[in-house]
């Protein structure tokens, strides 16, 4: 299914990123990430827009007239019509992930995700994206959570890349080297 949900998501993103159509990537993925949250909270929705027995054009109808009141893009609706004409809207978490991805490529962003013992201030996350960046060569979209297990320090992920400066994970490495000698 990997190549099937990267295959939605170049084609949105080739959409998104053509200069004629003026969309702003972020906007486009609050959107698709709304769409995604409204199907997880409506059961109702769900199983209507993936009944096969439903016509396309009824589920078109009720995306329109959904995306038409809190409006959405065109593209986003379209896009969201085309997966569920396709039956692809068990994936549609899946293709958002994979959106986000492809969309932050071609923005030269980097995303991080930053787990610290504790909450970090302005500065310090200035100068933790300040070095990821350096390290990836790459502009740096972080998120920020806080897990009171790592003991202090912090853990950073650039999609599988893991860099871990915790207190906890720094125990672990040497408690590995006292093992081995």
């Amino acid at each position: 299914m990997a190549s099937v949900v990267g295959t939605y998501a170049r084609a949105f993103a080739d959409v998104v990123a053509k200069p004629a159509n003026h969309i702003d990537y972020d906007r486009a993925l609050r959107e698709l990430y709304g769409m995604e949250a409204l199907l997880r909270q409506s059961d109702q929705l769900r199983r209507v827009l993936e009944n096969p027995s439903i016509p396309g054009e009824r589920k078109r109808a009720v995306l329109g007239a959904i995306t038409a009141k809190i409006g959405t893009l065109p593209q986003v609706r379209n896009f969201i019509n085309v997966i569920t004409d396709h039956r692809r809207l068990p994936l549609f978490s899946e293709i958002l992930k994979q959106l986000e991805h492809e969309l932050n490529e071609r923005q030269g962003l980097a995303e991080a995700q930053v787990s610290s013992f504790r909450q970090l201030s302005d500065a310090e996350k200035a100068m933790l994206e300040a070095e990821i960046a350096r390290m990836t060569g790459k502009k740096v979209r972080a998120r920020y959570e806080q897990n009171a297990t790592l003991l202090g320090g912090a853990v950073v992920q650039v999609r599988s890349t893991v860099y871990d400066g915790s207190v906890k994970g720094q125990l672990e490495r040497i408690r590995e080297q006292l093992i081995e000698d």
